[in-house]
């Protein structure tokens, strides 16, 4: 198959960031501006899925020249990069936060938590415990009423000191009915969104209102929070540096981790034609 008809069965690049795109020192290279850029020119939309909320997108956003949207907060979340506003979101119910902080702190009296809402966010003060100073970022300490007093994007749980896959699983058991858990780093850190909510659902709705099948999407990504996603694009790939679990469930790889341009190379190969 030559490089024409290769790009023609694409339509849209679905990228992480942390750990995919991004190298670990907060970058993203060169070269992989460079292949994103070729990629748009030959007709590739280019679509960020992350974990991160919209407030942590616009320098990334700046350095590979995305001027269009991006799916945050694990789905949770569709944000304009260019009014840098909040198009859409799907939240945690109030009441839902109360019951799975409560059942949570039953079950792991260490969890600390923190609350996102799109435009900022709230955190208990043990939250802080070892982390960078989330108060500088614009972030709000409240009392345990404060962080359930009304609907969020997503509800973080950090733990000081756990197995991060322990974690969730017991996370899982303990409120999966009520919420969707999933990890995004190799901290011991829960994501939770609203029941249902993934990087894959809102992915999934935004290529149907552009008329993108999942044949046409190329998805990259590490972590299980893009499990979902990976497994419902038509052609995935796991990051050379992915969790476990990603690299046993995806059966492509890419050829480098994210600080070495495996993202890029696989671009460049799909757009040079020696991939089919």
């Amino acid at each position: 198959m030559d490089a024409r008809s290769s790009r023609q069965n694409m339509k849209l690049i679905a990228t992480d960031l942390d750990g995919t795109l991004v190298r670990s020192d907060g970058t993203v290279s060169p070269r992989t501006v460079a292949a994103l850029a070729r990629a748009e020119q030959a007709g590739l939309a280019v679509l960020m899925v992350t974990g991160r909320p919209p407030r942590w997108m616009n320098v990334v956003a700046q350095e590979i020249g995305n001027r269009g949207q991006a799916i945050c907060a694990n789905g949770a979340v569709l944000y304009d990069l260019v009014t840098e506003q909040i198009i859409s979101r799907r939240t945690i119910p109030a009441e839902v936060l109360d019951e799975v902080i409560g059942r949570l702190r039953a079950e792991l009296p260490e969890l600390r938590f923190a609350v996102e809402y799109g435009e900022g966010f709230v955190f208990e003060e043990r939250y802080l415990h070892g982390r960078f100073d989330l108060g500088k970022m614009g972030g709000e300490a409240v009392d345990d009423a404060g962080l359930v007093a009304r609907p969020a994007t997503k509800l973080l749980g950090l733990h000081p000191g756990t197995d991060p896959d322990a974690l969730m699983a017991h996370a899982v058991k303990a409120v999966g009915d009520l919420v969707t858990i999933t990890r995004a780093s190799e901290r011991s850190l829960l994501e939770i969104s609203a029941l249902g909510v993934t990087k894959a659902t809102a992915l999934e709705d935004y290529c149907a209102a552009r008329g993108v099948a999942p044949a046409e999407v190329i998805a990259f990504g590490d972590m299980p929070n893009d499990l979902p996603m990976l497994t419902w694009a038509g052609r995935p790939y796991a990051m050379a540096n992915a969790h476990p679990s990603v690299l046993a469930a995806i059966s492509a790889h890419t050829p480098a981790d994210n600080n070495a341009d495996g993202v890029a190379a696989v671009l460049e190969d799909l757009l040079d034609g020696r991939v089919s």
